[in-house]
């Protein structure tokens, strides 16, 4: 048998369809491990293959699509990857025979990398590594890279395979109906620069066969790569809480034709595809053949297309000129903040007047967190009535929880839009769901990777690095913990947020300033500005629960005594306690920071003033 390349040249070659939905049409719950069932029920993974090969496919793949050490961990399977994918290889080459390719199919590793997520390039490299290193030890002849939507992790993945072997490399990234990838890019940016790493260069998944045709031509129109197209049987449709492709065979059959003189030499199906979507496909590859494009570009004319590339982006906003705090901090002024949380409902009066209560005591900034829960305003939302109504400039706390990547990129543009340019970007708390302790909320990114997001922006470029037009002009601040357990930790996520493009930091809430002292030591060459959190306790039951619930703060036992002693007199002596202790840290730490931020358990302005004045005298 000619070698893969030897053969894609000469011909168009078909791929296999879909092995999720082919498993769960045969009884495999969808909440199984796909992967581990090369091991535990290798029968219906064989007899699916078998199906495609009668089909007429010239390439089929390895049911290893999720078999990497990051998915299979979710179902305890990490120390069974090597032999997962060992087997998955072997069992599609007894299927394939001596005339139909084996194809190694490797899919995201479920989690962001580098810029976005907090596991580096080479991390993923080394998981995809593991993973190639079993499927060429079961006999691949070449790997199927697909339903990427980050280039950057789409060439880890090709990294890896280069670091192992010479087989080829079929790069495929998952689109929308616009043809952009799921972040943004479009296919006029990532063809290129894939054609310099894979041999095959395509897009699969998400969409039906009609708006890739779309996106396959904007590829051939920039690139004279090998191209592949692998779209699903159209859009899922829910019938009695299933999803129902609808695409017909002979549908996806006659865009196969299509494909064909788009420069596209392998082409298959995706979700909802079927051994027959396949066998309509091969007759027409078949009857078309005469017809294709031997190879390299296609033959049919398309109007020159203008890449926009990251070269385009305008001038940055200068620090000092995107806020009074960025200002304040650009020039050494010592800043104090204060935070406001929402308000239950939709009425904010007293709120607003708070606000205009600390305006008028000399407070700079005020901060509005996004962690509440429960029937409150959202945090964007107060920041933008206090600015409009209050004249007071906002800090907008800003979490990951919840929002997906392009999501976050739309909330902030539009807060930009909406006048806000402090933002303090956080990953945000886990919450149980209801009475599902083991349910957690999404995250898509962590703050890391959302401050690269801000710094893009603010050079004038979207996630996908498409320019925006006129930059965003963000002050972008992060949280950092002094008293965390894992210190070395911290810091390292401090560093990398600092590199990602972080402006201030502000601490969560301090109770010993040796914690603070030492954390400093370790940052100083970092050269950010640091505010300081302080929290005045209002009770001697709050400074328990401080202690005792909230996870990364430590609180002396010699403080806890004393609000207790306090407490014993009158809960009026407790707050004022509460008062004491905070500006006795605050003073102590005033020449080593460069800022107060100070939050109060009840909200008593009148306590978080006497905190302020005590600290900035």
């Amino acid at each position: 048998m000619k070698s893969f390349l030897e053969a894609i040249d000469e011909r168009v070659l078909v791929c296999d369809g879909a092995m999720g939905t082919m498993l769960y049409a045969k009884g495999v719950f969808i909440n199984q491990c796909f992967d581990a069932l090369n091991l535990t029920a290798p029968g219906r993974v064989a007899e699916v293959h078998g199906e495609y090969v009668r089909a007429g496919a010239d390439v089929i793949e390895t049911n290893t699509f999720g078999a990497n050490r990051i998915k299979l961990r979710g179902f305890g399977l990490a120390d069974r990857l090597r032999e997962i994918n060992v087997e998955g290889a072997r069992l599609a080459r007894s299927a394939a025979g001596n005339h139909v390719y084996v194809a190694g199919a490797i899919g995201p590793l479920g989690i962001r990398i580098e810029p976005w997520g907090r596991t580096g390039k080479d991390e993923a490299e080394a998981y995809f590594r593991e993973q190639a290193e079993g499927l060429v030890a079961g006999g691949v002849d070449l790997f199927v890279l697909e339903t990427f939507r980050d280039i950057t992790e789409l060439r880890a993945a090709i990294a890896a395979i280069r670091s192992i072997c010479a087989l080829p490399v079929v790069a495929q990234m998952t689109i929308e109906e616009d043809g952009n990838s799921l972040d943004g890019t479009p296919p006029e940016q990532f063809t290129p620069e894939l054609e310099s790493y894979a041999d095959v260069v395509g897009v699969n998944c998400s969409i039906g066969p009609a708006p890739m045709l779309e996106t396959v031509e904007r590829m051939a129109a920039v690139s004279r790569a090998r191209l592949s197209a692998q779209p699903n049987a159209g859009r899922p449709r829910d019938v009695d809480g299933r999803n129902i492709y609808l695409s017909s065979p002979e549908y996806m059959a006659s865009y196969a034709r299509r494909f064909m003189s788009r420069s596209v030499r392998l082409v298959g199906g995706c979700c909802g595809t079927t051994p027959e979507h396949i066998r309509q496909i091969k007759m027409a590859v078949k009857a078309s053949m005469s017809d294709a494009p031997k190879s390299g570009r296609s033959a049919v004319a398309s109007s020159p297309v203008v890449v926009r590339t990251p070269e385009a982006s305008a001038t940055v906003v200068p620090l000092a000129e995107r806020s009074r705090l960025a200002r304040a901090l650009s020039e050494g002024r010592f800043a104090t903040i204060v935070e406001l949380r929402p308000p239950k409902g939709c009425v904010s009066d007293e709120v607003l007047a708070h606000a205009r209560a600390l305006k008028s005591r000399g407070v700079d900034v005020v901060h509005i967190p996004d962690a509440s829960r429960g029937a409150r305003m959202s945090a964007l939302s107060l920041a933008v009535l206090l600015q409009e109504h209050a004249n007071v400039e906002t800090v907008l706390q800003y979490s990951c929880r919840d929002r997906n990547l392009l999501n976050m990129q739309s909330d902030l543009l539009g807060a930009h839009a909406m006048g806000i340019r402090n933002v303090m970007l956080v990953t945000g708390d886990v919450h149980t769901v209801a009475d599902y302790p083991d349910a957690t909320v999404v995250f898509d990114v962590d703050s890391v990777g959302l401050t690269n997001v801000v710094t893009r922006l603010n050079q004038g470029l979207d996630v996908g690095g498409q320019p925006i037009g006129r930059p965003t002009s963000f002050h972008v601040g992060v949280l950092v913990n002094p008293a965390a357990d894992d210190l070395d930790r911290e810091i390292r996520r401090f560093e990398y947020k600092v590199e990602a493009g972080a402006e201030f930091a502000v601490t969560r809430p301090v109770f010993d300033p040796g914690l603070v002292e030492r954390f400093l030591a370790r940052v100083k060459a970092t050269r950010l500005p640091i505010i300081l959190g302080l929290w005045p306790f209002d009770s001697a039951l709050n400074a328990e629960f401080m202690a005792n619930e909230v996870p990364g703060t430590r609180v002396p036992e010699a403080l806890l005594e004393r609000m207790r002693r306090a407490e014993a007199r009158s809960p009026e002596a407790a707050v004022e306690e509460g008062v004491v202790i905070a500006r006795e840290i605050g003073r102590t730490l005033r020449g080593a920071v460069q800022g107060v931020h100070v939050a109060s358990p009840s909200e008593r302005i009148e306590s978080v003033v006497e905190v302020l004045t005590g600290v900035s005298l």
